[in-house]
């Protein structure tokens, strides 16, 4: 099982401690990251996130609690462990750049290796490859102020990772960049994670930006509110419930089938509860502990086989688990029990609508996932789901349709929004099964 790299153990910031102005930038903070996610950090301006990534990053002192890099205490390192740290552990990307005025872009780039006493050849020559890569090598000799505000952020990134650190954190790293410029930093960010396996940390306000994360951490008044997954990277925990992709295709409900083949449609609805259940709880969650994923999930069945209604489903997974519930937060089983019930209407309709549910299901992913397609891609979407649900494609031909170009006959969806939706039509094909 691999380490965790970052480790935030109840961490606590407060300005101006006991005097008439102090401010709680964060409460009890935990949060834990491994080695090549790609994490961001989301929320409103002045919920906590910066601040955050600074304590991350050993800027910003913890008032209480604690925070780990690879496995040390921060707060605990020497001055030379600390400066470790910051020249060869962790890259910083900012908002503002923060590029020296004087010095050309190439020596802006080259800084991080002066501090180490790397010779002027070879830090010049790691600056020139880093410049190809992004693209802006004919910018050597140029000046920051020379430069366009997507140009000045490759140069932030190549600086960041001049010393090769393996954790890249970057604050609002797009705010100042117009949206092609944005875009393709955003593209950078994640080739770096995918190919580089870079870990990255991200804070950004901005929800279009969430389809590139591996795991986004919803943050509210200084709290984490709620953790949503896009693609598991973390080791699964011996014993615990395992986050799956399954699809109606797997192997599981194949060997499921193939003993229900007697069995009336009712009989068959009846004995899938459960692996209805744990498909669409493993969908939806985030990670529980054992004790309180397993209570969710008998209350899941309970739902599934509607002996419980939705309030009650909430009000279940609310109380504490001493008094028989799941023991999550009300905010938590609130938005969690909303989440099941949008899965559950759009089954019902599809259900009920046969092939001609597609447009039901259309309607419902265009808004869930804030799609901003055409009339002309929303047909598109519409007659791939219409397929999808006779069983005449499968879900590999699915996403790829969906992440075809317009051009080519496609939807034209981002890559990962394809990813993204194609699981949640799955779930649905799956739960609408009987």
């Amino acid at each position: 099982m691999n380490d965790p790299v970052i480790v935030v153990d109840k961490l606590r910031i407060i300005y101006n401690q006991g005097k008439s102005n102090e401010t709680r930038a964060l409460e009890e903070t935990n949060l834990t990251i491994y080695p090549h996610e790609y994490v961001i950090i989301y929320g409103p301006s002045g919920c906590g996130k910066s601040t955050l990534l600074y304590s991350i990053s050993g800027l910003q002192s913890p008032t209480y609690g604690d925070v780990s890099i690879q496995g040390t205490s921060i707060a605990k390192m020497t001055r030379a462990e600390e400066l470790e740290l910051h020249q060869t552990k962790i890259g910083m990307i900012f908002q503002a750049f923060y590029l020296i005025p004087s010095l050309d872009i190439l020596e802006n780039i080259c800084l991080p290796k002066v501090f180490r006493g790397v010779s002027l050849r070879e830090r010049k020559q790691t600056g020139i490859q880093l410049l190809r890569r992004f693209g802006i090598v004919e910018q050597a000799d140029k000046f920051p102020s020379q430069l366009s505000g997507g140009q000045k952020q490759r140069v932030a990134i190549a600086r960041s990772l001049v010393n090769n650190p393996d954790i890249i954190l970057a604050d609002e790293p797009v705010g100042n960049l117009d949206s092609e410029s944005a875009e393709n930093v955003l593209k950078i960010l994640k080739e770096l994670n995918e190919v580089d396996k870079k870990t990255i940390v991200l804070v950004t306000h901005n929800p279009e930006h969430l389809v590139y994360a591996d795991r986004v951490i919803h943050m509210k008044d200084g709290r984490i509110i709620k953790e949503e997954v896009h693609k598991e990277k973390r080791p699964i925990k011996e014993n615990a419930l395992k986050i799956e992709k399954e699809s109606p295709e797997s192997l599981e409900l194949k060997m499921l089938m193939t003993s229900f083949k007697s069995l009336l449609p009712q009989q068959i609805d009846v004995l899938l509860v459960p692996f209805k259940a744990k498909q669409l709880l493993a969908h939806l969650l985030s990670e529980l502990n054992e004790e309180q994923v397993s209570m969710a999930e008998a209350f899941l069945k309970e739902l599934l086989f509607k002996n419980i209604d939705l309030p009650t489903f909430s009000t279940r997974l609310d109380l504490e688990i001493d008094n028989g519930g799941a023991g999550w937060n009300k905010l938590r089983a609130g938005s969690f029990a909303e989440r099941t019930g949008l899965i559950l209407d759009t089954v019902q309709k599809v259900k009920e609508q046969g092939a001609e549910g597609a447009l039901s299901l259309a309607e419902y992913l265009i808004s869930h996932f804030h799609l901003k397609i055409s009339e002309n891609q929303k047909l598109r979407l519409q007659a791939l789901l219409k397929l999808r649900l006779e069983s005449q494609i499968g879900q590999i031909e699915m996403q790829k349709r969906l992440d075809m170009t317009v051009a080519t006959g496609g939807v034209g969806l981002h890559k990962v929004t394809a990813e993204k939706v194609v699981r949640e039509i799955e779930i649905i094909m799956l739960l609408k099964y009987s």
